[in-house]
């Protein structure tokens, strides 16, 4: 799932100059990870100093965006889908302002709902052509839908117009999309300069941590991650980061207390699927399965909030072996948006019905960046396998491994087996 981690992370960052500071500052700030309770409570305290000002001042649409920012970042931190209709009201109510379009273009693109954010952000550049935030809304969305060249060209405007941790942290991002890593870790070396805040600092060294993590540098990754919560002690991101390391060193105990604690304070769907296959990768699968159920009921409620996610939906059903019902999901998907993210889920979830051919030129489709995802090559690895492309699926597979030998705790030993296998001629 991790492209449902950039999304989570990258897709509010043009709001959080809303909502952080809280109703006398509207000083634009940077992309700020997710600390949990002390964000909770930080977060509360903005919105009722907002709700007060607002009972004095109802006209105030500068404040109503701020609330609607607000709320969006509480859905973020809670996991609690419900305050995406509160800051849909909220926004609402801020008028048809610059801010509000932004704040509506930032609500939608956490709602997955890619196309209107890129009408939002589209609007808000109308009203407010030199905002970068605006253009961060906007290459978000454009990023989401696979248009990678209108994706570039909103993130190098808001580069121009305001070089800060918000624009190289997505400058980072698009450059690992076209497999440039060093680049990607120069830009987000760039937005960690750049970083004013303990949450900026988190923000991007957990991002730098995760670029050390995907490509097999575990004593790097875990470095970042401890930095970051020497810059923020209570960031479930860098939580999970540390999980993570635990993990691929082979401390399981460690690794799966800590995402019970994780995804007890914020029950996100990325969390609770990684939790689910680090129980089931340690045969405990009973206990698996109920984060499984958890999973699928959070869904179910962030679906009941127009938050939508068919792709995160799809890779759930295809890795359980649900292959109806993961074509069903991918597909629909597609239908909405044609980025490499949702090219990789039809790939898979063709593969799980048997339908290879196919399935290998979506795989064609998810590569078509350069990415260097270990999942990607795990998935084609397995496609090209069950095509009888033998030389080609150790190749895929070796390149998963190579990349990231603790991609996922459970698909990684399937990779390993079916390379052996491979290997062995059977």
């Amino acid at each position: 799932m991790r492209q449902a981690v950039a999304v989570g992370l990258l897709a509010t960052a043009a709001l959080v100059h809303l909502a952080a500071s809280g109703p006398a500052d509207s000083r634009a700030g940077g992309e700020q990870p997710v600390p949990a309770v002390a964000q909770q409570n930080r977060m509360h305290r903005v919105v009722h100093q907002l709700q007060q000002r607002l009972h004095t001042l109802p006209e105030d649409k500068a404040s109503w965006a701020q609330l609607g920012a607000s709320y969006v970042e509480l859905a973020r931190v809670t996991a609690d889908p419900a305050y995406y209709a509160k800051a849909e009201g909220a926004l609402k109510n801020a008028g048809d302002t610059g801010l509000a379009a932004i704040g509506m273009g930032t609500l939608a693109n956490a709602r997955h709902d890619f196309h209107t954010a890129r009408d939002w952000a589209l609007k808000a550049l109308a009203a407010l052509p030199s905002s970068a935030e605006a253009y961060g809304v906007l290459a978000d969305a454009l990023t989401q839908l696979g248009d990678d060249a209108g994706a570039q060209d909103a993130v190098q405007k808001m580069l121009d117009l305001k070089p800060s941790t918000a624009s190289f942290a997505r400058a980072s991002f698009h450059l690992e999309l076209h497999g440039d890593v060093n680049g990607a870790r120069d830009a987000m070396t760039r937005a960690l300069t750049a970083a004013t805040t303990p949450e900026e600092i988190a923000f991007c060294r957990y991002r730098l941590g995760e670029l050390a993590f995907d490509h097999n540098r575990l004593d790097e990754a875990a470095q970042h991650y401890e930095q970051g919560l020497a810059a923020r002690g209570d960031d479930m991101t860098l939580t999970q980061g540390m999980a993570k390391v635990a993990a691929a060193r082979g401390d399981a105990p460690v690794a799966l207390d800590s995402y019970r604690r994780l995804v007890a304070r914020a029950p996100l769907p990325q969390y609770l699927q990684e939790y689910a296959e680090l129980l089931e990768a340690n045969g405990r699968t009973e206990e698996a399965a109920r984060q499984y159920d958890v999973l699928s009921e959070q869904q179910r409620l962030m679906e009941s909030q127009g938050a939508s996610d068919d792709l995160a939906a799809a890779l759930v059903a295809a890795d359980r072996g649900d292959g109806m019902q993961a074509l069903r999901r991918a597909e629909a998907e597609w239908s909405r948006r044609q980025s490499v993210f949702v090219a990789d889920a039809m790939a898979w979830a063709l593969h799980m019905n048997g339908r290879d051919a196919e399935a290998l030129e979506y795989s064609d489709k998810a590569n078509a960046l350069g990415w260097q995802n270990a999942t990607f090559s795990y998935h084609r690895g397995m496609i090209l396998a069950a095509l009888g492309r033998v030389a080609e699926a150790q190749e895929a597979l070796v390149q998963a491994l190579r990349l990231n030998a603790n991609f996922s705790p459970l698909h990684a030993l399937k990779a390993g087996r079916k390379l052996a296998e491979l290997r062995g001629g059977r």
